[in-house]
């Protein structure tokens, strides 16, 4: 059983589903992840978070971010992410409800799995001349993890959505 609301989930989802998907085409056409895409998003969970969640629930869920922030400069300072990725979980980590790390969890590694199949797919084949410019064709064992943690920020808030608490 999901912990996140559909109320909080149906409130958050259009406000940040642009934010994602700009995320994760500008990892793969770029390799980076945008600082004002990762503000915007933090913007908006202190604006829509206000609505969305109880005045208890929106104070600590800003721990999130300070706690996964923390956890993705160690993370990125020891090589094993990338800072722009460090950035984005960290101003996903409010719109996750503690009680479904584990759920979130099992979605990424789906979402991973899905993105890195299809990049490739697309990578080896004629679809690549739909975008011959992006560089994480050009990258040889980098992939833009971008890809996969906004398909997970965006697959949650979905099942949340349908079927949250």
């Amino acid at each position: 059983m999901l912990q996140i609301t559909a109320y909080e989930a149906i409130w958050f989802l259009p406000f940040l589903l642009p934010v994602i998907i700009y995320v994760a085409w500008s990892d793969m056409r770029a390799m980076k992840i945008p600082n004002l895409a990762v503000g915007t998003m933090v913007v908006i969970f202190a604006v829509i978070g206000l609505i969305a969640l109880s005045p208890v629930d929106y104070g600590w869920r800003w721990l999130h971010l300070v706690v996964v922030l923390g956890i993705g400069i160690v993370m990125n300072a020891m090589g094993l992410v990338g800072a722009g990725d460090a950035k984005f979980a960290a101003a996903a980590a409010p719109f996750v409800a503690l009680g479904d790390v584990i759920t979130l969890c099992y979605i990424l590694a789906g979402c991973i799995l899905a993105a890195y199949v299809s990049h490739r797919i697309v990578k080896n084949t004629a679809l690549r001349k739909l975008a011959p410019d992006w560089q994480s064709w050009q990258t040889g064992r980098r992939f833009p993890m971008g890809f996969p943690l906004a398909g997970t920020l965006g697959v949650y808030l979905a099942i949340g959505a349908y079927f949250g608490a």
